[in-house]
């Protein structure tokens, strides 16, 4: 079966995502014309491919996620994986070719297929990665099959031409979902070494995938949805759910509590960019919404009014330091109320006891 993925039909053109400022990640380098975003008072600014993007993200359709889960080193690492998203060989996988592996033999086939390649790639650092791990998941409630369909349509795009790979589907869990491991070393020597704006670009690829299966589905970046805080890694969240304070949170509570007992406020410059950030961003979607306005079409008109109620509907911008002093302010009332009511107890206790020795 030969790897590259059939065009698709011209008139699906339309469902490749625009690039725009409020829909972007910061990180991204989008070629000039992509950048050169048309003043809001131009007519026929919007295009029915950013109207579309517009409705799904005011409508919030359901978010795709694409995660990298880690790396397998060496091949024990590799094999422990592969038994891991096969459940030991229960569930079959599939690989770029679109042959299935059932059960063990053909995974160790793989498994040392791909170890035997890393051997011979004399560029390989000692702890150079054997593969990388993919995770593709959707809401709970999204039909399994698109979702499988869409992954693989996905990595043939995505990794076909140049990476041997091999995906398996999970559905022993509310959210259904593709495991992709993807071999490090690729056809034409180099080395999958993926970067945040690629991780944005798997999401933006994998929901078109979806949407093209019927799935609404969208790959906006957080703070579109007025969302600031990074959502926390995976070993952060290991560490809190076994009662250990990571570093991050330590050094974060240090810190606020240096601002509240000396009363000042310390000044990060990244504060004022994120509010500087959120409020063109705002600001952009109210031009949108004033374009829509204009058009007088009552379609329009509707989609104008929810684009302003989805600003009105963002939440406040607030950061982790803001969450963490509002914690503590909280924490504080509840210190105070605790003592003001043994107090009160006390207090209480003492005039019953005087009243009985009368």
């Amino acid at each position: 079966m030969s790897r590259r993925y059939s065009p698709r039909p011209s008139d699906l053109a339309s469902e490749l995502p625009p690039i725009s400022y409020v829909w972007e990640t910061p990180n991204r380098r989008p070629r000039r014309a992509e950048w050169d975003i048309p003043d809001p008072a131009a007519p026929g600014r919007i295009t029915p491919a950013m109207r579309a993007k517009l409705e799904r993200i005011v409508r919030r359709a359901p978010e795709v996620m694409v995660k990298i889960t880690g790396r397998t080193k060496d091949a024990a690492h590799l094999k422990s994986h592969l038994a891991y998203i096969t459940r030991n060989g229960e569930l079959d996988a599939e690989t770029e070719q679109g042959a299935t592996l059932t059960g063990r033999t053909g995974l160790n086939d793989l498994q040392q297929r791909w170890e035997d390649d890393a051997g011979l790639d004399d560029k390989r650092r000692c702890d150079g990665s054997l593969s990388i791990n993919i995770i593709l998941s959707m809401p709970a409630g999204t039909d399994a099959v698109a979702v499988k369909d869409s992954a693989r349509a996905f990595a043939i795009e995505t990794f076909g031409n140049n990476h041997d790979y091999v995906f398996v589907q999970h559905l022993d869990n509310k959210h259904p979902h593709v495991h992709l491991t993807v071999q490090s070393l690729g056809h034409d020597g180099k080395r999958l070494n993926p970067r945040k704006e690629d991780l944005q670009a798997w999401r933006e690829r994998f929901a078109g995938e979806l949407r093209l299966r019927g799935i609404a589905a969208e790959a906006t970046p957080r703070r579109s949805r007025g969302r600031v805080r990074k959502a926390d890694r995976g070993v952060v969240l290991a560490l809190r759910k076994r009662k250990i304070t990571p570093d991050v949170d330590r050094f974060a509570r240090k810190e606020v509590l240096l601002e509240v007992r000396g009363g000042r406020t310390a000044n990060h410059p990244w504060d004022e960019q994120i509010k500087s950030r959120q409020d063109a961003i705002r600001r952009r979607y109210l031009d949108y919404a004033a374009e829509l306005h204009r058009s007088g079409a009552a379609a329009d008109h509707e989609l104008a009014r929810q684009v302003r109620q989805f600003v009105d509907d963002m939440p406040a911008i607030v950061t982790r330091r803001h969450t963490l002093k509002h914690e503590l302010s909280e924490l504080a009332t509840s210190r105070r109320q605790d003592a003001q009511q043994d107090f009160d107890a006390e207090r209480h206790d003492e005039t019953r006891g005087n009243e009985r020795t009368r």
